[in-house]
């Protein structure tokens, strides 16, 4: 199997499993979010290139010169539908371009110049070695136009995502964005990719260059499916989160809630020799005001919280509990979680949105910290709590039954 065939039967695939997943996604409840919506259309545009290439490839619709060289540049649709997906998942439409009044005209005057140009040689009495080369000068012009507008709305989506943050602060407290940071960093491999397929295209003029597109094809395939599995499971853990916030009366949207009890240094810290008592007094404040699960609460905080300094702070902590300050949050913290994985009205939901919404940063440090306090992992003890909380039940019935008269 040459490798022609192998990234023919490599587009195939890619756009049959788009077509799948895009089904999949838009029967979900959660793919019927609005950014979700958009994250699918910037699928179902990438698997409708995907499996126009393969087709052309192999010469299934080919019966008339416009059939022949007829491509819809469905990637022209690709980087506007990213867009879209990030300002809805940011809560920042309304303030935001509307990109696709602009983006859907232009694409359908892309399509009409396509024929017209096509058409306008249809009749032509040149060679199809000719033609060939007439149409992939065109369509290469029309692709560098592509790569500029599609490279600008990647600019500025990355400006919106790096440089607005105050613009988006609740997202923030449910997710920290590394997921769609990381696939920034990766699309501009994509578009080194790009640039590098249509230097090779013009360097060959226009012949023999279709080699160069295969890296870009199945680098962006990838990454862009891989976009799709990840945005549908974090719309699930920020709903997930949400909710567990909501039934738990929980105001964290702000780093630092401006109405919380502060602690004050002359009412509380009289005497400051009596550590265990300035102890009990910050352990209070900190579980009534739930800092604990603020995952980037620091003795920094808790020392604008107490006007005492981070070095007395830490003093008291250690002193009067023995661990350090982080020990100390992450022991409320793992006892959160476990009250939150034991509990029916969260059987179904992930262990990452249970971990989160106790304080922690990440799933891993969730695993690791909880592991480390516990002994086990969330899942074992959530599997061991409910064998045993079984088996109690199993002996109490079984002794009921046995004290029962015959």
């Amino acid at each position: 199997m040459d490798t022609t065939t192998i990234f023919n039967l490599f587009l195939l695939v890619s756009a049959i499993h788009g077509f799948g997943f895009s089904l999949i996604l838009f029967c979900s409840k959660n793919g019927r979010e609005k950014s979700m919506l958009y994250l699918n259309l910037l699928i179902l545009a990438i698997s409708l290139n995907n499996i126009q290439s393969w087709a052309l490839e192999k010469h299934l619709f080919q019966h008339k010169f416009s059939l022949d060289y007829l491509q819809i540049p469905w990637h022209f649709l690709a980087m506007p539908f990213l867009y879209m997906f990030l300002v809805n998942y940011l809560n920042l439409a309304e303030k935001s371009i509307k990109l696709l009044r602009f983006i859907l005209p232009i694409f359908v005057v892309i399509i009409i110049t396509q024929i017209s140009f096509v058409y306008s040689y249809s009749n032509s009495t040149s060679s199809k070695e000719n033609l060939d080369f007439v149409y992939e000068r065109y369509t290469s012009f029309e692709e560098i136009f592509s790569l500029i507008v599609s490279f600008s709305i990647f600019i500025y989506s990355f400006y919106i995502l790096y440089k607005k943050e105050n613009l988006f602060p609740k997202i923030l407290s449910y997710d920290n964005l590394k997921w769609i940071h990381t696939f920034f960093k990766l699309t501009s491999v994509g578009y080194a990719l790009w640039v590098l397929a249509l230097v090779i295209k013009v360097k060959m003029n226009f012949t023999g260059f279709l080699f160069s597109y295969y890296p870009l094809r199945i680098y962006t395939t990838i990454l862009i499916y891989w976009l799709g599995y990840q945005g549908l499971r974090q719309i699930r853990i920020l709903k997930e989160r949400k909710q567990i916030r909501k039934s738990l009366q929980i105001n964290l949207n702000d780093e630092i809630d401006v109405e919380a009890k502060k602690l004050s240094k002359k009412d509380v810290f009289s005497d400051t020799d009596k550590y265990r008592e300035q102890f009990e007094e910050i352990d209070e404040f900190i579980k009534e005001n739930k800092k604990y699960l603020l995952t980037k609460y620091t003795l920094q905080n808790l020392s604008e919280d107490t006007n005492l300094s981070s070095s007395t702070l830490s003093l008291i902590v250690n002193n009067t509990y023995g661990k350090s300050f982080t020990d100390y949050l992450n022991t409320m913290r793992v006892e959160q979680a476990k009250t939150l994985l034991l509990d029916p009205e969260y059987e179904n939901y992930t262990i990452t949105s249970i971990g989160l919404e106790s304080g922690f940063n990440s799933k891993s440090t969730f695993y690791t910290v909880f592991k480390k306090y516990s002994g086990n992992t969330p899942v074992e003890f959530k599997n061991k709590s409910r064998a045993e909380i079984l088996n109690w039940k199993s002996t109490t019935y079984t002794k009921k039954d046995s004290i029962l008269p015959k």
